[in-house]
């Protein structure tokens, strides 16, 4: 018997026990398999609220367990800064906040520009987080 493993589906999987609150399974995926970094910013843009507060989750996780990877997240989320959804822009500074690299500064200085203003808030709180306390 064969195992369909394409990307699709391991995104699927993720997202879906992100859904069922399977966080330590996700973690321990993600400690297993670098690669999977890549799809954050995917899994910040499901429908699901269950899925995109899961992902907040396993980056605060992976902030403290694995922190010499959590950077890997930064392409997927970075592109999200200028989603046409407000909502979304606002959670990926979040995210570039928790994940704590120098690397996203000049992309969140970019987005205090924005026309929201609590997106503007959470940039600045970011930027504040990774001044503080950065892994790099």
């Amino acid at each position: 018997m064969s195992i369909n493993t394409d990307n699709f589906d391991i995104k699927k999987l993720i997202a879906d026990y992100m859904e069922d609150g399977m966080l330590d399974n996700i973690v321990d995926m993600f400690k297993h398999d670098r690669d999977l970094y890549a799809y954050i910013g995917e899994l910040m843009s499901d429908e699901r609220l269950m899925v995109r507060i899961g992902v907040s989750a396993l980056v605060e996780t992976l902030r403290k367990e694995d922190s010499e990877n959590v950077s890997r997240a930064l392409p997927s989320v970075i592109p999200l800064l200028e989603d046409q959804n407000p909502m979304l822009r606002g959670d990926a500074a979040y995210l570039l906040g928790i994940i704590g690299h120098k690397d996203a500064i000049p992309f969140l200085k970019k987005i205090l520009q924005d026309e929201h203003a609590h997106i503007k808030t959470i940039a600045q709180e970011a930027l504040e987080e990774i001044e503080s306390n950065p892994i790099a």
